[in-house]
């Protein structure tokens, strides 16, 4: 609290004040006070006036940095009404006191919203699981049948699980760290497990892949690495032009090892570049395509967070996207 802003909150007291003082004085220079006498008895006043005003200044200023103190000390912020010191005079006992009070119940009403949350979120990873199960026995009614429809509704049931997979990561990215553990994992075969995941999708797409240089070794969860990377499989494949190709190959970045996922599809427009990781933002080219939700990158994006993972995307439309993931050195990584 600057002095500025205590004389503006008591600024009609201090008119009142002031008033009071001015007919004070008419009263007495009415009733024949001497002129002499009348101004002592005002400066007097007028500092009498001045040092109260002052003391409480002070112990205003003082109250609240001790308040904003404790407050800038706490990791729980949302506790604060239960840390407080003991309140100084009636009206602040009351104020804490229904702070105190609004402050429970706020606490109340986030304890129920986070269970409601997790319980949604136990549903979805149990229906997740329950759901791989026809669609096991779907993959095996597929295998009775052959040629073009075998191979449509494989490449529909891939799709299917990838939907799943990717709404199973988005139910758990709210608490990744109960589901990741990190530790050396070979590149090549974070590669190769996210192109065997989604292998029907590019076959059915006509999208040849290239890997180049992929024996380097990285730290990090192996199933959300394939899992992001499997995404951007994905995106290649739906945004692809004529005889589409991703080309996925590392670099060496000192103790750094870069992941690029390169295509030469159809690209991004440059002016769209930057809302690509937000939630649900399609784009023109999702737009025209169809069948996207918007979620993949943002997902990525997220995880990718967690992993401490860098993830850059550069694009030019018409010419194709290049996707760089970098991965953290051993001893930069928070959470080992």
């Amino acid at each position: 609290m600057t002095l500025w802003e205590f004389l503006s909150d008591r600024s009609g007291r201090i008119a009142l004040q002031l008033i009071v003082a001015g007919l004070t004085a008419l009263f007495l220079l009415a009733t024949g006070t001497q002129p002499g006498i009348l101004i002592i008895l005002l400066i007097a006043l007028l500092l009498v006036f001045l040092i109260v005003n002052m003391l409480d200044f002070f112990r205003q200023r003082t109250r609240l940095l001790e308040l904003e103190t404790i407050l800038k000390g706490l990791d729980r912020k949302y506790l604060f009404a239960e840390c407080i010191p003991p309140p100084k005079g009636l009206y602040e006992q009351r104020l804490f006191d229904l702070t105190r009070r609004a402050g429970r119940a706020m606490t109340g009403a986030v304890s129920d919203a986070q269970a409601r949350q997790r319980e949604y979120r136990e549903y979805v990873e149990r229906w997740v699981h329950e759901i791989k199960a026809p669609i096991t026995a779907a993959r095996l009614i597929c295998r009775e049948l052959d040629g073009d429809p075998r191979r449509k509704l494989m490449a529909e049931l891939a799709q299917i699980e990838a939907n799943i997979e990717r709404t199973l990561f988005y139910a758990r990215a709210e608490n990744p760290e109960q589901d990741c553990l990190f530790r050396q994992t070979d590149l090549g075969k974070i590669a190769a497990q996210a192109i065997e995941n989604h292998r029907s999708l590019l076959i059915q797409s006509g999208v040849r892949v290239k890997t180049e240089n992929l024996n380097g070794v990285v730290y990090t969860d192996e199933k959300w690495a394939v899992f992001i990377l499997g995404q951007l499989l994905q995106n290649a494949a739906r945004y692809r032009r004529t005889e589409p190709i991703i080309i996925l190959f590392s670099k060496s970045l000192g103790k750094q090892i870069q992941l690029v996922v390169q295509d030469n599809g159809i690209g991004i427009p440059a002016h769209e570049l930057s809302r690509v990781y937000d939630r649900g933002f399609t784009g023109s080219n999702g737009r025209i395509r169809g069948g996207s939700t918007g979620m993949g990158l943002y997902l990525c994006r997220k995880l990718a967070a967690f992993l401490d993972l860098g993830l850059q995307i550069t694009s030019e439309e018409g010419k194709g996207t290049v996707v760089t993931l970098t991965f953290p050195a051993k001893e930069n990584l928070t959470k080992l």
